[in-house]
Formats: C-alpha cells, structure tokens, sequence
C-alpha cells in the first residue's frame, strides 16, 4: 500500500508598502536551498501566467478582489508545488486581501470568507510572516526603490491614515491567529531582519532546525 505524499509546507510573508517582503523572500529561499530543502517563490498579485496578466489591472485598481487569478495561482503554482514536495514562498496571499480590501476597502468580512473558502478549497498557510513597520519608514523605502521618473502605485499613493490603517489590520491578524502567524519587526538591515525570520522558521517548522 502506497502512503500519501504530505505536502511541503506553505510560507506567505505579509505586510505593507516597503516593509521588505520580496527581498526576504528570495533571502528565506537562498537559505532553505543552503539546508538542501526545493522551494517554489511566488507572489499576488500574479504568481502564474494567468494570473500576470491581470496584474497591473489589480494595481490599477479596475478589478476589486483578485479573485479569478488566485484560483488561477493556487491551481497551476502552489498546489502543484506542494503536492511534488516542494516548500512554497508567497510574497501576499489572502491576508492582504483581508487587509486592503477587508479592513480599508470595507469589503464586507463574510463576502472575503465565502470567496477564499470557494477558491482556497482548504489551503491554509502552514506559517505567515507578518512585517511590521511604520508606513512612513515603509513608504520611503518604497520610494526609493521606485525607478527615476515613475510615480507611485495606487496604494502607495494613499495618505498616511490609509496605510496606518493598513498596518493595524496585519498586526490584528497576527494577534487573532497565533498558530499560523509571526509578527516580525521590519526594522533594520535585510541581514538583520533575514535572521527574525529564519528564527521564526525553524522554531514553527522543525524540518529545518
């Protein structure tokens, strides 16, 4: 009798504008491929063919919720990748449409629910990394990574109440479910904030430690 193949564990790093989270991705994933361990980085919005191409009409603000290119993401990249044993890093998943749509969007909570429990068929986050840092500190750095001459996103554009607003949503989610999440202080180098997350990562999943 073959056994099931348990999938691989299922990381999303959180947080607002700047706070680091594409950078610590790729830090998280050099580090997982030092321990021998193959792993899928991927992000939202976007993460598979279809679901790119929708991008920028998420950033544009013309769709409300990423709802079509999430199924499209969880079906053709994480799923997959999980099932071959491959440990998945995802650069936002659903919290930030709970936060960005839910919190300061008011989309209602019951209308975000419904939709992740059609799409996510039960896919949870084993652990989600959740970056905190003060959105004027996060939107400078956003600033300064932003090619000469471009302008500021949509949500980055949004004054300073909007992404206060934004950070109290993480950091309410991280409090309400302390099994799956990790608040992590976004203050500091990548070096320092890279050891904040390996730390969390090998005390949650003890594969690595």
């Amino acid at each position: 009798m073959t056994t099931a193949r348990k999938p691989a564990p299922f990381i999303t790093l959180e947080g607002g504008e700047g706070a680091g989270k594409s950078t610590q991705a790729r830090l998280l994933a050099d580090r997982l491929a030092a321990a021998s361990i193959d792993c899928v980085v991927t992000r939202e919005p976007g993460g598979s063919p279809f679901a790119e191409e929708i991008r920028e009409l998420l950033l544009g603000g013309r769709l409300p919720a990423g709802t079509a290119a999430r199924a499209d993401h969880v079906a053709h990249t994480i799923a997959p990748a999980l099932a071959a044993g491959q440990w998945v890093i995802c650069d936002r998943f659903s919290d930030s449409t709970r936060v960005y749509q839910g919190i300061a969007g008011r989309v209602p909570k019951a209308t975000l629910i419904e939709l992740d429990r059609l799409v996510l068929a039960g896919l949870r986050p084993n652990l989600t990394l959740m970056f905190d840092l003060a959105p004027e500190v996060g939107l400078a750095r956003a600033g300064a990574r932003r090619p000469s001459g471009s302008g500021a996103d949509p949500y980055e554009a949004r004054d300073l109440a909007y992404h206060r607003e934004l950070r109290d949503g993480f950091r309410t989610i991280a409090t309400d479910e302390p099994d799956r999440c990790v608040l992590i202080d976004a203050e500091g180098t990548p070096d320092q904030v890279a050891a904040r997350v390996w730390a969390a990562v090998a005390a949650r999943l003890p594969e690595v430690a």
